[in-house]
């Protein structure tokens, strides 16, 4: 996905190299890297924060392909591509967090 968002945001306008574009970006690229460093933090918990992060940038990127779509930026297919591409991550996403359960936390009463 983050591969399509870089050949997408090629093609913006070039008043948007240090709008859209870079935000777009950005938001791609933090996507597999929260996962990559939630990964290698070998806990459950703060895996389960960095997977939290990579989906608040994916909808960040979301966000930010309507945006793109609504002043005509990005051709309609290329909409719909980078939407069935964020669909599936999120898919991916989800099914992680499901099987992180947090562990119950008790609290005690003073």
């Amino acid at each position: 996905m983050t591969k399509e968002v870089y050949r997408y945001t090629a093609t913006l306008p070039k008043s948007e190299i240090f709008g859209l574009q870079s935000q777009m970006r950005r938001a791609a690229v933090s996507i597999p890297s929260n996962i990559a460093e939630g990964h290698g933090r070998l806990s459950d918990h703060l895996l389960r924060v960095f997977l939290a992060q990579a989906r608040g940038s994916l909808y960040e990127l979301e966000t930010q392909i309507q945006l793109c779509h609504d002043l005509d930026f990005i051709p309609p297919d290329a909409v719909k591509d980078l939407f069935e591409l964020c669909n599936e991550v999120a898919r991916m996403i989800n099914g992680l967090l499901k099987t992180l359960k947090p562990k119950d936390i008790k609290q005690h009463a003073s």
